[in-house]
């Protein structure tokens, strides 16, 4: 069961059902999941498909995902599922508002996920003006997530119970793969927060170990998804919780150092251009694609 004094939602990420009824046999609960297209790729159906040289149309690619997350959605009923929109370095704010609106209606407890670029941005801003629900993906710096704060605070969705209408998605793992500490951008996005009106929640995102998992804990991060083999192996070794004494070791991580931005500036002033969110939109656009004729 959920440990008493765990206040972070759990969610899994991956594009697999079957991955989602296993994670809810082990912890006995799941708050949500996270979805996008690399993750659908490697949905075992969608596998079993490609490897007879089969692949989808585009009408087909978006009805899979369509089914896949309905099943996800009737496994977690009360969750929030993220989808993510289809987007390349061409893709505009309309083009992904359309998909959005679409997607927004699959479940009832859908999370709309926009990269964090000048467009997506663009997107989210017409989004939650017209009650969507969005999660503000491939985020990577402060900027953005100033950005994010700034270009969604005129949300007017009734929030879904136990969520707010706004999540930011830090990806941390990629920022430690380049050598930088990316549990600082989360201590440092949390921090900035503190700052303004609660509309938006951290989600830890891209765990790439139990150590991110339980330092995440630590912070207060609203939320963490996390792939299920670090679920699995918090679970197996009891779901323990971090105290006072646990210490988060970035051996050899460059600091992020925190920066004092004011929130009250149009969201158009930040500086949202960041290189790992240019190459994250690329490998997600690259996978779907791989799954289209």
């Amino acid at each position: 069961m959920k440990p008493r004094n765990l206040k972070t939602k759990i969610f899994l990420d991956s594009g697999d059902p079957e991955e989602t009824k296993e994670v809810i046999k082990l912890l006995r609960f799941l708050d949500g999941q996270t979805t996008n297209p690399t993750l659908i790729s490697k949905n075992p159906a969608a596998k079993v498909r490609l490897d007879k040289g089969d692949k989808f149309t585009k009408e087909e690619i978006l009805g899979f995902y369509k089914e896949v997350v309905k099943e996800i959605s009737n496994l977690i009923p009360q969750g929030s599922i993220s989808i993510e929109v289809y987007s390349d370095k061409n893709t505009n704010s309309e083009e992904m508002l359309e998909q959005g609106r679409e997607m927004f209606s699959w479940i009832p407890g859908a999370h709309i996920k926009f990269p964090a670029t000048k467009e997506g941005l663009k997107a989210a801003n017409q989004a939650v003006k017209e009650g969507m629900r969005v999660n503000m993906t491939l985020c990577f710096s402060q900027e953005q997530a100033a950005a994010v704060y700034t270009a969604t605070n005129n949300s007017k969705q009734k929030s879904l119970k136990g969520f707010k209408n706004v999540f930011v998605s830090p990806f941390i793992g990629r920022l430690d793969d380049k050598g930088e500490n990316g549990m600082d951008l989360i201590e440092n996005i949390i921090r900035m927060y503190q700052k303004g009106d609660g509309h938006v929640e951290v989600l830890t995102a891209s765990v790439r170990t139990l150590d991110h998992f339980l330092y995440a804990i630590k912070l207060g991060s609203n939320i963490i998804t996390s792939p299920f083999k670090i679920i699995k192996e918090w679970a197996e070794k009891g779901m323990p919780m971090p105290d006072e004494s646990f210490e988060y070791k970035a051996s050899g991580l460059k600091p992020i150092p925190y920066q004092e931005i004011d929130l009250n500036k149009p969201w158009q002033e930040y500086n949202v251009k960041h290189e790992l969110t240019d190459i994250g939109i690329e490998k997600f656009s690259e996978d779907w694609n791989k799954l289209i004729k």
